[in-house]
């Protein structure tokens, strides 16, 4: 498969971005665009897996797919869409952690809203797509061994979101040894378990 065009890279974190996000109307009214967004990437790994999600999403009814939602990112810890998580758990060093997203994104022209957290992988996809290649290509591979280890638990599961995220991770460069180490580590110690309050970031805004 031949590399992904910057417009191509972008299109593919939009559409990720959207299937990520809760499965709401605007999801379900807009199955035709995305398809037809995905079916114009060049063919490979990125656009098998974001057609399987795609043909998951529909042959499956709406409030199905919010059930499975919730029942796995909201509540099985270790599918956490927050990328820091994994690292940090709910200690202070998350706190700095979620600095560092919040720098990129002010660094790309965005400021965020509503109450999101700057880490939700969603939301990182969304700032590739809206231009910010640089800045959300070095969160996500400065937080790959979290992203890795949210694939093999969703991939445990069984679930079709998987594919999602497989889509995402096979945007980045080849994991190093350096990466399947820190995975390994991250996926034997568990994160550190102490509860801070986190200053809630949110959905961004541009700028410019």
């Amino acid at each position: 498969m031949r590399t992904l065009s910057d417009n191509e890279l972008r299109s593919a974190h939009l559409v990720a971005s959207v299937l990520l996000s809760y499965p709401d109307d605007t999801l379900y009214g807009g199955r035709r665009t995305l398809t037809e967004a995905v079916a114009a990437l060049p063919g490979g790994e990125i656009r098998t897996r974001l057609t399987a999600f795609l043909d998951h999403l529909g042959a499956t009814a709406q409030s199905d797919l919010a059930a499975h939602y919730v029942a796995t990112f909201d509540l099985k810890r270790r599918c956490c869409l927050y990328l820091t998580y994994y690292a940090h758990g709910d200690t202070r060093k998350r706190g700095a952690a979620l600095l560092r997203f919040k720098h990129a994104f002010r660094e790309a022209g965005f400021e965020l809203t509503d109450g999101e957290l700057p880490d939700h992988l969603p939301v990182v996809c969304e700032l590739l797509a809206r231009g910010a290649v640089k800045q959300a290509r070095r969160l996500l591979l400065e937080n790959r061994a979290g992203l890795e280890l949210l694939r093999k638990a969703l991939e445990a599961e069984g679930s079709p979101y998987a594919d999602v995220v497989i889509a995402v991770l096979a945007t980045l460069p080849a994991a190093s040894l350096r990466d399947q180490e820190a995975a390994l580590r991250l996926a034997t110690q568990g994160p550190p378990a102490e509860e801070v309050g986190l200053e809630p970031f949110a959905v961004m805004e541009g700028h410019r």
